[in-house]
C-alpha cells in the first residue's frame, strides 16, 4: 500500500475512493489513467478495510463477556 494512502484516516480514504469510483464510472479517461485510478482505488479500499477491521476488533475487545450471544 502506498505510504500516502496508509497515512489517510478512514473518512479521507473513503471519500477519495468514492471520487475514484465516480471518475472511473464517468469514463473518458485513457487506459493508463484508468489503470492508475483502479490501482489507487484498490489501495484505498484496502486502507478502508483495515480501518474497519481495527474498529471491529476494538469494539469486540470492549464488549463484556457474552455480549455476542445476546445480540439479535
Amino acid at each position: 500500500m502506498p505510504a500516502d494512502v496508509a497515512a489517510l484516516g478512514f473518512e479521507q480514504a473513503r471519500d477519495e475512493l468514492a471520487e475514484v469510483v465516480r471518475r472511473l464510472e464517468a469514463g473518458g479517461t485513457g487506459l493508463e489513467e484508468s489503470l492508475a485510478l483502479w490501482e489507487r482505488g484498490e489501495a484505498l479500499a484496502e486502507a478502508c478495510r483495515r480501518w474497519l477491521e481495527g474498529a471491529r476488533a476494538r469494539l469486540g475487545a470492549a464488549e463484556p463477556a457474552g455480549a455476542e450471544e445476546r445480540r439479535p
